[in-house]
């Protein structure tokens, strides 16, 4: 491969929702510049970027991959990202590495939720986009509505520098408003058009959408605007100086139109990418920490090398791949680096980049460029490699907190072994799944942000690492605590010849607010309990508490005051005073009013705005309680608190409801009551439970 300066390098993130095309519309753009001998299709299963069992199977995108294209002595690294909701996460951590975006939008679908939420990604990013109308060969399929279904969410810097020749079967070319030439292709062809003449249905439209593109164009630049009203048009060169100058600022954001899959339209949009998209030193500069203080840097081959890690991929042959963007320098094939964010040193060598699953070796890469490394010692996700002597730190990108978590269990004991170090290499590679003990309910809880997203989890542990379990849904982590007040003693005393056991103590329970645990209050006045058993007391309770009344569950938010008892010279021990305390909390539990509470979790729901009506009244069905509605563009979020209980099976009921067009997240929140009927039912199950374990010992 060859070494590019990084003013020729062009990183693009591919984004959209799922389905819209974004893997076959790499696959072609990897035809049309040669990278591949022919054109790779999802449904065959050949792609470069979808080359993970699971993506196979399941013909999705599951995890960011990078391919590359070299076209007009210019060097692209594609990213094809995730389009589905339950994955979106790993595109916003990708994005990290782009420098600009296309946004595939399906020609018969228009915008949908996702699109929306990759756009947005891209504005955290600061991204100059471009738009691909694409799947104008499918039936139904409708630039014009597209089109219009672009401007309502993006605004009318959303503009054709195409249009369609034809239309669905009969969709065979593309006019270019810039140069206002018509380009037709042969499908399932080279990618490369035919330059002809614009058909003379379509003048009219041509020569409108050509003077809408000039005078958006014209706009943003008082030389250009001044041009334009003199002479009612701009030649080409100045409508390419000011579209590469808008697209840059974000003034613009180009559509394009095409067919991936029969590669209709691919050399214009390469064409596109190597005229307007920014190199990284085009980029504003990126917020860093430079010795400790927060500065801004722009991307530069001079200076010493540094770069920043944005995804990792845990290989069960090559071990641990690092995926790396160079943001200073140059780094080398065998360079000593400091990992900045662990202070520890690491060897780079065989510097690579990918090309999907395949790592090409490369000598060097500048400032700007992607690459890749296997068997980094500690590096992972997030962190800065740098040259000694460079404090440096660029922030790791930040993704929200799973949505749903459950229980994992080993099939086997030699599962059970090998289960922990599997899981925590296929946490390395996805930032957004957690795995955790529930100090509680003693699961081993697996959490992601949906079911299928914990699925392929699974599924990848037995393919890649052999390691067989199951999921079910966790327990909840209820909690008792009481509403009332009690007074009551706790004696203990036993006589078996010789020294006996005595202790005897008066407490008084009460409740605390959510939240406050446990409050343990000595009130003894004159000895009538000797200082050195006092904490014996305190241990009884919370030993009690831990084991609960009602249902077996931890109790929570009370207080107890010790605040009289007596002792027995020879017979008082510590545990007398323990096992006295265990009585005083059962008798106290019978005057206290004892109660269940239930976590309770705030749920985010993005949806589109002719759903909310149904969201609200499941989620009033799942006793949940609206907290605030707000509409961006067609998407409406929905803000609620609901009990865990309620949210198990949410995620696909949601799908279902929504026809997957909906995504939410769920964190916890705060504990609360549970209704006394939905209590009734627990405590009853509880005791059921123990019961049957009861019996299954004997």
């Amino acid at each position: 491969m060859k070494v590019y300066e990084t003013k020729d390098i062009r990183n693009v993130g591919v984004v959209g929702h799922g389905d819209s095309g974004k893997t076959t519309l790499t696959a072609a753009l990897l035809f049309s510049v040669g990278a591949t001998n022919r054109l790779l299709r999802v449904d065959e299963g050949n792609t470069v970027t979808d080359f993970d069992e699971e993506e196979v199977l399941r013909k999705i995108t599951i995890s960011t991959a990078i391919a590359i294209a070299e076209w007009r002595k210019s060097k692209f690294n594609i990213l094809d990202t995730p389009g589905y909701n339950i994955f979106i996460n790993d595109t916003r951590a990708a994005l990290v590495a782009a420098d600009a975006a296309l946004v595939v939008v399906d020609g018969v679908a228009g915008v949908e939720v996702q699109t929306e939420k990759v756009w947005h990604f891209a504005n955290d990013f600061r991204l100059p986009r471009a738009i691909v109308i694409n799947k104008l060969d499918r039936e139904r399929a409708d630039f014009d509505r597209s089109l219009s279904s672009v401007q309502a969410n993006f605004g009318r810097a959303a503009v054709p520098i195409h249009i369609p020749i034809g239309s669905e079967r009969d969709f065979k070319g593309v006019v270019d408003l810039i140069r206002m030439k018509a380009y037709l292709y042969t499908p399932d062809g080279d990618g490369k058009g035919k330059e002809q003449g614009i058909p003379a249905e379509l003048a009219d439209a041509a020569q409108q959408a050509h003077e809408a593109l000039v005078e958006m164009v014209a706009e943003g630049n008082d030389a250009l605007m001044e041009e334009f009203f003199e002479k009612g048009t701009l030649p080409v060169e100045h409508i390419l100086d000011g579209l590469k100058s808008g697209v840059q600022e974000m003034r613009i954001f180009p559509v394009m139109c095409g067919s991936a899959l029969h590669n209709v339209g691919t050399d214009l949009i390469l064409n596109f990418i190597a005229e307007n998209l920014p190199s990284p030193a085009e980029r504003e500069p990126v917020t860093v920490q430079l010795d400790g203080k927060e500065t801004s840097r722009a991307v530069a081959e001079s200076g010493p090398a540094s770069l920043s890690v944005f995804k990792t991929i845990a290989d069960p042959f090559s071990g641990r791949i690092t995926y790396f963007k160079v943001m200073s320098g140059v780094v080398k094939n065998d360079a000593n680096l400091q990992n900045v964010t662990r202070s520890t040193q690491e060897r780079l060598a065989h510097l690579s980049v990918p090309q999907g699953k395949t790592l090409q070796p490369i000598p060097e890469l500048h400032a700007g460029d992607i690459g890749a490394v296997a068997k980094l010692k500690d590096t992972l996700t997030g962190d800065t490699l740098a040259d000694k002597g460079l404090n440096i730190n660029y922030s790791p990108v930040k993704l929200p907190e799973p949505s749903i978590a459950f229980a994992i269990e080993a099939k086997s004991r030699s599962d059970e072994d090998r289960m922990g170090n599997a899981v925590h290499r296929i946490l390395e590679e996805d930032q957004a799944l957690r795995f955790y003990r529930d100090p509680q309910t003693r699961e081993f809880l697996l959490a992601g942000a949906g079911q299928q997203h914990v699925e392929v989890v699974v599924s990848r542990l037995k393919k890649r690492y052999g390691v067989d379990v199951t999921l079910k849904a966790p327990k909840i982590p209820y909690r008792e605590t009481i509403r009332g007040t009690a007074d009551v003693q706790g004696r203990h005393k036993k006589q078996t010849g010789g020294h006996g056991q005595f202790g005897d103590c008066w407490i008084r329970m009460m409740p605390l607010e959510r939240g406050a645990k446990f409050q343990f209050v000595n009130d003894i006045f004159g000895g009538a309990i000797p200082k050195n058993y006092i904490p014996a007391v305190e241990k009884g309770i919370l030993e009690a508490a831990e084991n609960g009344f009602l249902a077996g569950y931890p109790m929570v938010d009370f207080k107890v005051e010790l605040y009289d008892g007596s002792y027995h010279d020879v017979d008082s021990s510590e545990l007398a005073f323990k096992l006295a305390a265990r009585k005083a909390f059962k008798a106290a539990m019978q005057h206290a009013r004892p109660a269940l509470l239930e976590p309770i979790v705030n749920v985010e729901i993005q949806a589109p705005v002719e759903y909310a009506g149904d969201l609200m009244g499941d989620l009033n069905g799942r006793r949940g309680r609206i907290a605030g509605m707000e509409t961006k563009g067609s998407t409406q979020f929905l803000r609620a608190q609901v009990p865990m209980a309620e949210m198990l099976n949410y995620q696909n009921d949601l799908t279902a409801m929504t026809q997957g067009r909906a995504s939410f997240t769920m964190e916890f929140d705060h504990y609360d009551f549970v209704p006394q009927l939905q209590a009734d039912k627990i405590i009853a199950a509880a005791r059921a439970a123990k019961t049957g374990e009861e019996e299954e010992e004997e």
